[in-house]
């Protein structure tokens, strides 16, 4: 087991060091390690939502209280990886365990959640308008 997590905590440490490198170094952005964190936790988080999402629905078959158990459970997801990362970081001395990366790493995926919640709204309020104008029609 202790090989398994060993082998683990180098990929996800080769995986942070390949991305702080191609974004600052290729790419040229100059992000901090925080701006980092913010990014990258907010598509991983997004991404997990998304997943979840969909599952859940295929699943339940319910209606919009599905999209606040899918949140609830991503958010969940996402205070343990951000928190499992900084342990990962203080075991082995690759970059430095703060709570403030968790919680912008968390922040990043509340931005992302949001940015999702905005455009489902519009989408939704467009199709009731849509169907709602149509019916008027008829």
């Amino acid at each position: 087991m202790k090989e398994i997590i060993q082998m683990l905590v180098d990929i996800v440490n080769n995986l942070h060091d390949f991305i702080q490198i191609f974004v600052n170094h290729t790419l040229n952005l100059g992000w901090t390690d925080k701006d980092l964190h913010f990014w990258i936790m907010g598509i991983i988080g997004i991404i997990i939502f998304l997943v979840v999402l969909v599952l859940s629905k295929i699943i339940a078959k319910m209606r919009f209280g599905i999209t606040i158990l899918s949140f609830l459970y991503t958010f969940t997801c996402m205070i343990v990886l951000v928190f499992a990362i900084e342990i990962q970081q203080a075991l082995t001395n690759r970059g430095n365990m703060e709570f403030q990366d968790a919680i912008i790493g968390l922040l990043g995926f509340i931005a992302f959640f949001l940015i999702f919640a905005a455009i489902s709204g519009a989408f939704l309020t467009g199709k009731k308008m849509w169907n709602q104008l149509n019916k008027k029609k008829r």
